[in-house]
């Protein structure tokens, strides 16, 4: 049997086959390894140990915003990654403990607020650094910066390197954390700007020259 009837009388019974397959994998449970005690890969180091090594990965500084039934509320955030340009999506892990959890969750949007270099006063306010307790309110913070609706609801704040209004598509707990997981609505690009990132348990600028 030539090649071009080989395939003409198996190609059907292969497609089957895959097909068949597929339909099949689509009812199995995704697998979670973990590790043994006892195995190399079960120890962890300490959480001190974690953070200083941590501190020394700088990363770009964001406030994430979100409003809606739950209200309002608004954090500076470091923990904010890209996952897919399609459906364009990125995450934002939250500590549960946070007091922006909740809403948060609630509101089922967020926001993320790239910050400019010349920002870092309103990253402080939105950390709740240089406020006493009874001071660090959700107005006081809102207070500072200029803020503008976006699609979602959430705020956007005026001036930002980019903008990206989120719809919560999945949360997912770890440890203490929640990674929470949006599609992007909507964004905004500033002209130009030097970004914040925070390194070495500080604020530093970032130039668009690598400066």
């Amino acid at each position: 049997m030539d090649r071009w009837a080989d395939n003409r009388v198996f190609a059907p019974v292969r497609r089957r086959f895959f097909d068949g397959m597929g339909r099949i994998l689509r009812y199995v449970p995704r697998m979670t390894i973990h590790a043994r005690p006892g195995d190399p890969a079960h120890q962890t180091v300490d959480a001190q140990a974690f953070r200083d090594a941590m501190s020394r990965v700088a990363s770009a500084v964001t406030i994430v915003t979100t409003d809606g039934p739950a209200g309002r509320a608004g954090f500076t955030a470091t923990a904010v990654a890209s996952v897919s340009d399609h459906p364009a999506t990125l995450l934002v892990c939250v500590n549960r403990a946070s007091r922006s959890h909740a809403p948060l969750e609630a509101n089922g949007v967020f926001c993320v607020n790239a910050l400019d270099r010349s920002m870092q006063r309103l990253a402080d306010v939105f950390a709740g650094r240089g406020l006493m307790p009874d001071d660090d309110t959700v107005d006081t913070r809102f207070s500072q910066g200029e803020w503008m609706t976006m699609a979602t609801g959430a705020a956007g704040l005026v001036g930002a390197l980019a903008v990206f209004d989120c719809q919560i598509t999945e949360i997912a707990p770890i440890a203490t954390h929640d990674i929470v997981v949006g599609e992007v609505v909507a964004t905004r690009i500033a002209e130009a700007g030097d970004a914040l990132v925070y390194a070495d348990r500080g604020f530093r600028g970032l130039a668009a020259d690598g400066s």
